[in-house]
C-alpha cells in the first residue's frame, strides 16, 4: 500500500453489484473492462472502453478510489494520490 494516500488505509471494498457499465447500457455501448466506484458503489467502464465512464465519474464527482470489478482481481486504484492497492 502506498503510505502516502489516506483514502486506501483501512480500505473495505465493496462490491460490485452488477456486472455491466451502467452508463453503457443505457446507451446501448460496449465496454472492455469494469470498476466499481468505492464512494457510491456505481459499476462503470475502464480507460480502455470507448466511454470512460469510470474517468467521468471521478472527474464529476471526485470520488476518489474504485475497485476492479473483474473476476479474479483484486486491485484498488484512488484517483486523487494516483495510489494502487493490492488487496
Amino acid at each position: 500500500m502506498d503510505m502516502d494516500c489516506s483514502h486506501l488505509d483501512n480500505f473495505k471494498v465493496k462490491y460490485p453489484a452488477g456486472n455491466e457499465c451502467e452508463e453503457c447500457v443505457k446507451t446501448g455501448d460496449t465496454w472492455v473492462h469494469l470498476r466499481t466506484c468505492q464512494t457510491c458503489g456505481v459499476t462503470l467502464c475502464c480507460d480502455d472502453s470507448p466511454n470512460q465512464h469510470t474517468s467521468g465519474h471521478n472527474k464529476k464527482t471526485a470520488h476518489p478510489v474504485v475497485i476492479s470489478a473483474e473476476p479474479d482481481e483484486k486491485w484498488a486504484y484512488c484517483y486523487a494520490d494516483d495510489s494502487f492497492l493490492d488487496y
